[in-house]
């Protein structure tokens, strides 16, 4: 007779599931007392006899994996007995649902799994059932029929076998499951690998917040058509890497993208920067000269700042973003370009044209995609991404090593308000990279950081306009919220700071699109 204590070594020692059932059924098909043993696992994931036969499994079901013994063959394993359901009047169901061991007679075999014209059958005298505990859960039932009467006090060696059993079978299994598991993560890691090569590197433009998802959405709509767009947004976002990435994305992007900073030019040079001009068209003009609309046909040209746009050439830039048509300075001829425009601006241009600052016709050939960048304070979980980004170039034009960020000044950069944003930010690294002793701890300062660059203020006006006043709207309800904590209603909450209903703030939050909680 086998020594059951090597039998119990060989299971610990089991590299599989497969592995250790072979030393599960080993030693007791070796035993004189045992005639035939088999073990079900519960709710086997892996079972190949239910996948080959197309069975819909349901969740806590006993499936047999090994057999063996007197007359017994590996059809067995696949046959009637193979599936057995929780709840079924079969006495492994009732093992596997009270994880106590169960002892019965010849009288009823089919009740046990097995059919009554195995050829074991004849020899057997009565059957023992164990559940396989492991870590307080069932994971299977191993089953003996043996040659003699089955009694509780008969089998001393079965407990201690089958707890044994069950860790070796927990422990395989687990094993399969922390395998399975890793080879799904590397899938999943090669293709966000592979999306993140399709979809990270978009001219520079670094982020994974939701707000910047919603933009580069945007962009991909917008970058295949023709359609000219408008860019708005504080200074500092980055216009216009918007307006390179729709660019680098349109089937323009084989030719050039020409970019004017309206705010730069001076006035008496605007038309000829735009438009160009012919030798002699005035004082200085000492050849001819070809304007950005020319330079960017069959491209695209990127107006920043075009609010700053004088109001007396604003006719001519309307005739050549709708009929594609212009004169240089100084000449007659006509001449015809085929130009896409993506503007850009920190103004509200939509109150420019209100104020008679701004024309309303070339605003709507400028606007037929309008599209805002958002502020880096309605994105901070993008800061330490554009941090690192920062640093790694700095450490390059610096000639020194990535420093390692502090926690604490990371948070510093995260509660800051940034009004310059992205700019602002990106001077803050390097100043603190140049302050930064050798191998020492990086520090940002943000108090002596640049506020934002200061833009022309619009005249008063007795009465404010609708983004203006759902934007002032929008703030004064998020400063009742982060007064009351993020709480609603209640005595000390939103609603009673404000003096309204909390039914009726909790409808304008969302009309507004913000969350009913906030955190301060």
């Amino acid at each position: 007779m086998v020594d059951m204590s090597t039998a119990v070594i060989a299971m610990a020692e089991a590299d599989g599931p497969t592995s250790v059932l072979e030393k599960v059924i080993a030693p007791l098909r070796e035993r004189d007392d045992v005639q035939l043993a088999r073990v079900w696992f519960m709710d086997d994931q892996d079972c190949s006899s239910c996948a080959q036969a197309r069975r819909a499994v349901s969740p806590g079901s006993l499936h047999l994996r090994a057999s063996g013994g007197a007359g017994d063959t590996d059809a067995e394993i696949e046959g009637e007995s193979h599936l057995i359901e929780l709840g079924s009047s079969s006495e492994l169901s009732l093992i596997a649902a009270s994880g106590e061991p169960r002892f019965g007679g010849p009288e009823n075999l089919a009740r046990w799994g097995l059919r009554p014209d195995h050829p074991a059958a004849t020899a057997i005298r009565g059957v023992a059932g164990y559940p396989l505990l492991f870590r307080r859960r069932v994971v299977g039932v191993l089953v003996c029929y043996l040659r003699v009467e089955a009694r509780d006090d008969g089998l001393p060696w079965m407990p201690v076998f089958a707890a044994h059993a069950a860790v070796a079978i927990g422990n395989c299994r687990s094993l399969q499951e922390i395998s399975r598991l890793r080879e799904q993560l590397e899938l999943e890691r090669d293709y966000l690998r592979e999306e993140a090569a399709l979809t990270v590197p978009v001219d520079g433009i670094v982020g994974q917040s939701a707000a910047l998802a919603r933009l580069l959405r945007q962009v991909d709509l917008v970058a295949p058509t023709e359609a000219n767009v408008l860019i708005q947004g504080e200074s500092g976002t980055g216009k216009e890497l918007i307006a390179r990435a729709i660019h680098t994305r349109s089937p323009r992007s084989k030719h050039p993208l020409i970019k004017v900073n309206c705010a730069s030019l001076p006035r008496e040079l605007f038309e000829s920067e735009l438009f160009g001009h012919v030798r002699g068209a005035f004082t200085g003009a000492v050849r001819d000269r070809v304007g950005r609309f020319e330079l960017a046909n069959r491209g695209t040209l990127f107006l920043d700042e075009v609010g700053e746009v004088p109001p007396d050439l604003q006719t001519k830039l309307l005739r050549v973003l709708q009929e594609g048509e212009f004169e240089r300075v100084g000449e007659e001829l006509t001449r015809r370009v085929n130009v896409r425009v993506i503007a850009a601006t920190n103004r509200d241009l939509r109150a420019d044209v209100d104020a008679g600052h701004f024309r309303l016709d070339v605003f709507y050939r400028l606007s037929v995609f309008p599209i805002t960048v958002p502020a880096l304070r309605d994105r901070r979980e993008d800061i330490p991404l554009l941090v690192a980004s920062f640093l790694r170039t700095s450490s390059q034009h610096l000639h020194r090593g990535i420093p390692k960020v502090p926690q604490r000044e990371l948070e510093k950069l995260m509660t800051y308000d940034w009004p310059g944003n992205i700019r602002e930010l990106q001077h803050v690294v390097e100043r603190a990279m140049i302050l930064a002793p050798p191998g020492g701890r990086i520090r940002f300062d943000v108090t002596s950081a640049a506020t934002a660059p200061m833009v022309s203020k619009e005249p008063e006006r007795p009465y404010r306009t609708e983004k203006e006043w759902r934007r002032l709207e929008r703030e004064n309800l998020l400063a009742a919220l982060k007064a009351a904590g993020g709480k609603v209603s209640g005595e000390s909450g939103a609603a009673a700071l404000l003096g309204i209903n909390p039914n009726t703030l909790a409808s304008r939050l969302r009309a507004l699109g913000l969350k009913r909680t906030f955190t301060p």
